[in-house]
């Protein structure tokens, strides 16, 4: 592993996140453009797409010298800022954001506010023990909060997604 690599977000312009994944990997530029599969109906069809679930937002790995690559991109519009400074984004809410996608279906946002040191533990469910930025097991419904990104993933529940 490289040293110095950070995860940050990036703007993209409206409906160009996959795009912008696209050049990225054109230029060797470390990237991931979470996806998930959304039904789409037409009034003939039905059909799979795949769909950013962060829109406007394309996640790269890279040092303080790469920075400047990435604002070259097309399609890129800035990095996500925090006190005048591209936001670092943890390496761990890159892995929730992955795990969460690959367990889960129909992944809704909610923006939130929240306070620096509003941490959980959960005391009961599949996560039970856990400490972090999940902030609830309710019922079907699991919330996992990601604090320098400023949202909320909520999903439903299934069956087949219950650890035992």
């Amino acid at each position: 592993m490289k040293t110095g690599l950070q995860w940050y977000a990036v703007y993209t312009k409206p409906c160009w996140e996959k795009k912008v994944a696209g050049q990225m990997a054109m230029h060797s530029i470390e990237h991931y453009c979470p996806l998930q599969k959304i039904q789409r109906k037409w009034s003939d069809r039905k059909k799979i797409i795949m769909e950013p679930l962060f829109k406007s937002y394309v996640f790269v790995r890279v040092n303080d010298k790469q920075q400047a690559a990435v604002r070259q991109v097309s399609g890129v519009v800035s990095f996500v800022q925090y006190l005048g400074k591209p936001a670092i984004v943890r390496d761990d809410e890159i892995d929730t954001i992955r795990q969460f996608l690959n367990e889960y279906r129909n992944i809704r946002l909610e923006r939130m506010e929240f306070n620096v040191n509003d941490r959980v533990k959960v005391l009961s469910g599949p996560f039970m023990q856990m400490e972090g930025d999940v902030l609830e097991v309710k019922h079907k419904t699991v919330k996992v909060l990601l604090p320098s990104l400023g949202f909320l993933m909520t999903a439903e529940i299934e069956k087949h997604n219950l650890v035992k």
